[in-house]
C-alpha cells in the first residue's frame, strides 16, 4: 500500500463474531447450531446476540427472543454472553487493523470497522487484511470494498462468509437498484414506510427521487441523508478521530414484570450504575434519558435537561421517576433504562 495509489474503503466485518469466539473455546461445537444470548436460558427474557450460520438456516436472527430462537432451532446449543472475552478479542482485531501500514481505521463496534487504504488492487489488499486478522486472532472476517463508506459496508453482505465484494459508483445501481429501500444501511421499516408513501420502494427509485420531495417528507437533514444513501454516497474516507462518549446508560429487562410501586427502587439501582460510569469519565450528567417498556411490548423514551449537571444518583433516579410518572401508564413494566448525557469534554467533541 502506497500513498500514491488510489484510495479505497474496506469494511471489515467479523463473521458470526461472538459465536466464532466461543468456538475457539469450544471446538467441539464447530458445525452445530449455536446461539449466544442473555444467560443462555431460553426460559428467561433475553434476546439473541449472535447465531451461528447453522442456526441462521433455521431462521434464528440477532435480536430475536431466545425462547423463539430455541423453538426454531430445537437442537441448538445456547451459550451466555461473556462480554469481557468478546471485548478482548475485539481489541486484538482492531489493533491488527491499526497495525496495517498506512491504514486509517474507524471502529464501528466490537466486530466491524472501516479501513482506509491506498492500493492499486483492493481485492488483494482485502485478502491481506483477512489473513492478518486470521493470523492474529484465529477469527475470519468478510471485507466489503467501496469508494464510499456506504458502498463498502453494503458490499460486505455480498462477500459473507470469509469473502470479499466490491461496490462502486459504476456498479451500485446494477447491484442494488432493484432491492427494497430496507436493504440500505440505516433505512428501517419506519423510514421505508414513509418512502413507500411517496411511491419510492426500491433503491433505484430512491436514487432518482428529487431531493426537495425527500426533504419535505423527512426534513432537511433526514431527506438529504436518505437521498445520499440511495445513491450510495456520503463520506469517502474513514475518520480515525478517537471516539468520545456522549452518554452512559444502563438498562434491565426484568424476568418478572414490575408494578408501578417497584419502579422507584429499580430506577435508583440503575442510576447508581450510571453514576459510576460518569465518575470514571469525570463528566457530570446534564440530561437524563428514560427508557420504559411496558407489557405487552410498548417502548417509550423521554428526556429532561437538569438545572445543574450532577453526579447525584438521587437526582438522576428522581428525575427518571418524574419522567415515568408523566407517561401516566400503569401497565406492568418489562424494561427500564437510564442514560446520563454528559457535559461535553474540554474543547468540545
Amino acid at each position: 500500500m502506497t500513498a500514491t495509489a488510489p484510495r479505497w474503503v474496506l469494511h471489515v466485518d467479523m463473521d458470526q463474531f461472538l459465536v466464532a469466539v466461543e468456538l475457539l473455546r469450544r471446538p467441539e461445537l464447530v458445525g452445530l447450531p449455536v446461539i449466544v444470548g442473555g444467560r443462555g436460558d431460553p426460559t428467561e427474557r433475553a434476546v439473541v446476540s449472535t447465531a451461528s450460520y447453522e442456526a441462521r438456516e433455521h431462521g434464528v436472527r440477532s435480536g430475536m427472543p431466545l425462547r423463539v430462537a430455541a423453538r426454531r432451532s430445537p437442537g441448538a446449543v445456547l451459550l451466555p454472553v461473556d462480554r469481557p472475552v468478546y471485548e478482548a478479542a475485539s481489541a486484538r482485531v482492531m489493533q491488527t487493523l491499526r497495525d496495517l501500514p498506512g491504514a486509517v481505521v474507524e471502529v464501528l463496534g466490537w466486530d466491524e470497522a472501516f479501513v482506509g487504504v491506498h492500493t492499486d488492487d483492493p481485492e488483494a489488499t482485502a485478502r491481506e487484511v483477512q489473513g492478518a486478522v486470521l493470523a492474529a486472532t484465529d477469527l475470519w472476517c468478510s471485507v466489503g470494498i467501496g469508494d464510499t463508506l456506504v458502498r463498502a459496508k453494503t458490499a460486505t453482505d455480498f462477500g459473507k462468509p470469509r469473502g470479499t465484494f466490491r461496490l462502486t459508483r459504476d456498479t451500485w445501481l446494477e447491484v442494488m437498484g432493484e432491492r427494497p429501500t430496507t436493504a440500505l444501511w440505516g433505512v428501517g421499516p419506519r423510514i421505508s414506510a414513509r418512502l413507500a408513501g411517496l411511491g419510492i420502494h426500491t433503491v433505484a427509485e430512491l436514487a432518482r427521487a428529487p431531493e426537495d420531495v425527500l426533504v419535505a417528507e423527512l426534513g432537511p437533514a433526514g431527506g438529504g441523508h436518505v437521498g445520499r444513501l440511495g445513491r450510495g454516497g456520503g463520506r469517502a474516507w474513514p475518520d480515525d478521530t478517537p471516539w468520545v462518549a456522549r452518554a452512559h446508560g444502563h438498562e434491565t429487562t426484568y424476568q418478572r414484570d414490575l408494578d408501578p410501586a417497584e419502579v422507584p427502587d429499580a430506577l435508583r439501582a440503575l442510576a447508581e450504575q450510571v453514576v459510576l460510569d460518569l465518575r470514571r469519565e469525570e463528566r457530570a450528567a446534564m440530561r437524563v434519558h428514560l427508557k420504559v417498556r411496558v407489557k405487552p411490548f410498548f417502548t417509550f423514551t423521554k428526556v429532561r435537561k437538569l438545572a445543574v449537571p450532577t453526579y447525584d444518583a438521587d437526582v438522576l433516579s428522581r428525575t427518571a421517576h418524574e419522567l415515568y410518572l408523566a407517561l401516566d401508564d400503569d401497565r406492568p413494566v418489562r424494561l427500564l433504562g437510564i442514560r446520563g448525557e454528559m457535559e461535553p469534554p474540554a474543547g468540545g467533541y
